[in-house]
């Protein structure tokens, strides 16, 4: 049998293709399921549910190479002739669900393989190259926003599948012509002479339902970002002698021996600052934290569930204490109050005044289990003990 294509029948390689490219779907398919639905309670679950993530990213990078191949021979060769040219709206149909399997070959493990990319830490690819992408920054944003696209054109794949393998079946068990025998081993040979599939109708149709799917995974919120389920409702803005203009507060943890960054959108500040003559006491802050607000790369969720932060019992954390200016620059001196423990804690930080200006930053490292964070993770196999807080700012001083 020949390795190319004729306008009446699929050669070897076409063949080898679909067959491969269908395994590897299926089997992606249910690797992810069964990777989302895996519990994170216990360390050696997490561990459990990365490695079964792993699998499926990996899969999920190799379908797209075989989708990249089989759509390179595709376009070279013949596309066999549909058996009933006349029965144009079952071949518009047909070449349409064909144009969206196509695409979604590339396009759902292209989201994954971005929103992989766009995170750090959760579950790597099992192979070195393919961490990173071109052009992909590290975006807690573009992640959430990649994930949900994947989720939405996995259910535009299952759709397309489904259409795809009922007709199938009714031209086989139904109809009895030889539109799946001629994708099974074997010479058969079948077609109109002269008759050809459309290209601009099917295509202009897969968009549109590519489009609608999106739109509808917009209408349900999918694609909302930078609040979790426990976030709550946003603090209060508070009147401070020193005006927070700009900052970020962010923390790095080790999981699975890769840093992992995030930050807290919401937060607050109620500063009292003046420069002493010397060293000593130079006034004294007051930092609320809004938990549930915390972007933590693939593992958002997880990170303020009641394992962890525990967002939706302890909503917010309080940093209250004393600034003393010292000999290498000035410590904020003072409590941590998280998660229904109260920790002392010491921020050393650097600080520029220009006139009524003021930017600082700071760096501390806490340890998680002083405040009953990750009890189940024991160990530092799965995560670090050691939690480090960035803080920066620019404030200015009140007028008032």
């Amino acid at each position: 049998m020949s390795a190319r294509n004729a306008t009446d029948r699929y050669g070897t390689v076409a063949k080898a293709f679909h067959w491969t490219t269908a395994l590897g779907i299926f089997l992606n398919l249910a690797v992810g399921v069964l990777a989302a639905w895996l519990p994170t309670g216990s360390e050696a679950e997490v561990a459990r549910k990365a490695s079964v993530f792993s699998v499926h990213k990996t899969l999920g990078v190799a379908i797209f190479a075989v989708a990249l191949l089989r759509i390179v021979w595709a376009v070279t060769q013949p596309k066999p002739a549909p058996l009933h040219p006349e029965r144009r709206a079952e071949t518009l149909l047909a070449d349409t669900v064909h144009w969206l399997l196509y695409g979604s070959l590339v396009l759902v493990p292209l989201s994954g393989w971005i929103g992989h990319a766009a995170s750090e830490g959760f579950a790597r690819i099992l192979w070195p190259l393919g961490q990173s992408l071109p052009l992909v920054p590290k975006s807690p944003r573009l992640a959430e926003t990649a994930w949900a696209l994947h989720y939405v054109l996995i259910w535009v794949l299952v759709i397309a599948i489904a259409a795809h393998v009922a007709g199938a079946l009714k031209h086989h068990y139904v109809v009895r012509d030889e539109t799946l025998r001629r994708m099974l081993p074997g010479e058969t040979r079948a077609g109109r002479p002269g008759a050809k599939h459309g290209t601009v109708k099917p295509a202009a149709l897969a968009v549109l339902f590519w489009a609608v799917a999106i739109g509808l995974g917009a209408g349900a919120g999918l694609y909302r970002q930078g609040a979790s389920a426990a976030e709550g409702p946003a603090l209060e803005a508070v009147a401070s002698e020193w005006q927070v203009e700009s900052g970020t507060l962010a923390i790095d943890v080790i999981q699975m021996n890769s840093e992992v960054s995030g930050a807290f959108a919401d937060w607050t500040a109620d500063i009292a600052f003046e420069e002493p003559d010397g060293m000593g006491r130079a006034g004294e802050v007051t930092v609320r934290i809004n938990t549930g607000s915390l972007s933590l790369g693939s593992v958002s969720e997880q990170a303020t569930n009641s394992d962890y932060l525990a967002s939706e019992e302890y909503p917010t954390a309080t940093f209250s204490a004393e600034i003393v200016k010292s000999g290498d620059g000035y410590l904020a001196e003072g409590t941590l109050a998280l998660k229904g423990e109260e920790v002392p804690v010491t921020l050393p930080f650097t600080l520029k005044l220009d006139g009524n200006t003021a930017t600082m930053q700071g760096r501390t490292v806490l340890d998680r289990r002083s405040f009953g964070i990750g009890q189940d993770m024991d160990s530092e196999s799965q995560v670090g003990f050691e939690v480090a807080v960035r803080v920066e700012l620019t404030a200015t001083r009140s007028s008032d």
